[in-house]
């Protein structure tokens, strides 16, 4: 009887470690399934570092705008927009985040490249200068002295469109390369006017600027700021992937303009500019004003306005910024935008 009782509770202990180790398979299998989930990695070469204003692309970790679209993002800081598209170009990237002059440049050279989500609708460069200047119009800055990051920013290819669009040209001014601290020259008197944009000038004002007259880019020519761009080649092979990225990223600009106080928070961690979070609210503030337009409250965030992206290359044209002329009709492609 109670060798009976011996093998009944040994079978039973067995019995209960097999269903464990069942149990254990069946946790491993659904972790196993769960990251393959995940397996889609995409990678995103920014123009920039992980900078406040980017938050909503930075924070995956935490809110998981893009692991729930099945994408395992990567963002790959950069030093500018035309780094952004040599990572594309070089396969280190799949995605761009880039400007339209970069975009430009790579067109001319004959790059096959595709247009796929309106980042930043608004223009966000301006021309700034003192109020005691006198200058309050584009055109009041015939003669001046102006300042620009450098030659071959956006800063100065927005000051060249602006005057442009006033009949004036680069031989009409004298433009001085200041660098990034371009606010400093401005106050000190060694420049009439600086381009810059619109968190450079709030950033300005926190150092003590003073009053400015502000002359905006987009009161004259409204292009976009920046935009997800991406090879041919990548377009065709990786479209899933790409629209899966567009529904995580729409998701992310959304609930930054909704919870601006908890992306000024998860700035302070994510960023590297982010440590002020008051001045991370205002900066958060300004991009979600770029974010939208009349357009993207009709058809949804990330809509692209070909014909003002088509404006602009053909800007580029008239001032010898590019030698060719391009169509833009051609480049730009809508498929992979989440529906609204």
């Amino acid at each position: 009887m109670k060798t009976l009782i011996l093998h009944s509770l040994v079978f039973t202990l067995i019995v209960g470690w097999l269903g464990g180790c069942g149990s254990d398979q069946d946790q491993q299998t659904e972790s196993d399934e769960e990251k393959g989930e995940l397996q889609e990695e995409l990678k995103v070469a920014s123009w920039s570092q992980h900078i406040t204003e980017q938050t909503n692309l930075l924070v995956d970790e935490e809110k998981s705008f893009f692991r729930e679209q099945g994408i395992d993002l990567t963002v790959i800081p950069g030093q500018g927009g035309g780094d952004a598209i040599k990572n594309i170009l070089t396969g280190k990237a799949d995605v761009a985040f880039t400007d339209p002059g970069s975009l430009f440049f790579a067109l001319d050279k004959g790059e096959d490249l595709r247009v796929i989500y309106n980042i930043y609708p608004q223009n966000v460069f301006n021309v700034v200068a003192l109020k005691e200047s006198g200058i309050t119009k584009p055109a009041d800055l015939k003669g001046k002295k102006i300042g620009v990051y450098s030659l071959s920013s956006g800063t100065r290819q927005n000051l060249l469109i602006l005057l442009n669009q006033v009949g004036l040209t680069e031989d009409d001014v004298d433009i001085v390369e200041t660098g990034l601290l371009n606010f400093a020259p401005l106050m000190q008197g060694k420049v009439d006017a600086t381009a810059a944009t619109d968190t450079g000038l709030f950033i300005g004002k926190q150092k003590s600027l003073g009053e400015v007259n502000v002359m905006e880019v987009k009161d004259h020519l409204n292009f976009p700021s920046d935009l997800f761009v991406v090879t041919e080649d990548v377009f065709q092979q990786k479209k899933g992937q790409l629209q899966k990225f567009l529904t995580g990223y729409r998701n992310s600009a959304a609930w930054m303009m909704k919870s601006p106080e908890e992306a000024a928070k998860l700035a302070q961690e994510y960023t590297t500019d982010g440590k002020d979070i008051e001045n991370n609210m205002e900066i958060i503030k300004l991009r979600n004003k770029s974010s939208v337009s009349s357009l993207t409250e009709k058809k949804g965030l990330g809509t692209i306005d070909t014909e003002k992206l088509q404006r602009a290359a053909d800007t580029y044209k008239q001032l010898d910024l590019i030698d060719k002329s391009l169509n833009m009709e051609e480049v730009v492609n809508t498929e992979l935008l989440p529906a609204k």
